[in-house]
């Protein structure tokens, strides 16, 4: 039977002590997605309150997969990150969704939609305790908080009935230079299928979705690995914009 419990401290004391983690000893990589959240949950519980969740989907038949965001993690406006928060800054452009109110675990639809205030232009940082990105096993890096460094979230897009994803493009620039621009075609197909599975995944695991919650669905630029004093700014042509700093 797998422990959750050594994966977890290691991870918790590479944050803490600003190390990294090689490769997960023998016994200590999850074994199944049931293992990564476990892990995931140990984490969490240590980390502090949940304000948010990551969740996407390789494709729009397949099963989506989830990590919950801490409030020390997530930022409003064009931002300055800490130093010391993420060893590594791999800019993912996304758009996060957020809640108006608390949703039940069986939701419908109907009630998804009228739960949801707004959509947002993010920027994610993508990060990882172990000492190089995408170096271990999927579920490795899902246990490690699916790699989430930091959420940057940009202005409120209120209309968002009326976003239409498929005429919509986005532009990631750094240091002012152009890198990616590319339409907003997520892989996962309709990201509020997304949000539904996560109301019931995120309740059956004590952290049901709650007024306030930010939800971010899946990069839609790849997610290249930034130097330090980097200006990343991603910009889409009506959602809106918003930059990180890279200290």
């Amino acid at each position: 039977m797998f422990d959750p419990a050594p994966l977890a401290a290691r991870l918790l004391r590479a944050r803490r002590e600003a190390t990294c983690i090689p490769c997960p000893a023998p016994g200590f990589a999850p074994p199944d997605e049931a293992g990564a959240y476990a892990v995931q949950d140990l984490v969490a519980a240590a980390l502090g309150p949940v304000h948010g969740w990551k969740v996407g989907a390789s494709g729009p038949g397949a099963t989506p997969s989830a990590a919950p965001l801490h409030a020390a993690t997530i930022f409003t406006g064009d931002t300055a990150l800490p130093p010391g928060l993420c060893r590594f800054h791999g800019i993912e452009g996304e758009i996060a969704w957020q809640l108006g109110r608390d949703l039940p675990a069986a939701c419908s639809m109907d009630e998804l939609r009228a739960a949801v205030t707004a959509l947002h232009p993010v920027i994610e940082i993508v990060d990882t305790r172990f000492c190089r990105p995408a170096s271990q096993a999927p579920l490795a890096h899902l246990a490690d908080q699916g790699s989430h460094g930091a959420l940057i979230v940009g202005p409120a897009f209120t209309n968002w009935q009326d976003f239409d994803a498929e005429a919509e493009t986005v532009r990631v620039e750094l240091n002012g230079r152009l890198h990616v621009e590319t339409p907003t075609r997520n892989a996962a197909g309709d990201t509020l299928r997304l949000l539904l599975w996560l109301a019931a995944h995120a309740a059956g695991r004590g952290h049901p979705l709650r007024k306030g919650d930010i939800i971010t669905t899946g990069s839609l630029t790849g997610a290249p690995f930034v130097e330090p004093r980097t200006v990343a700014r991603v910009a889409f042509s009506t959602l809106g914009e918003v930059t990180a700093t890279i200290p």
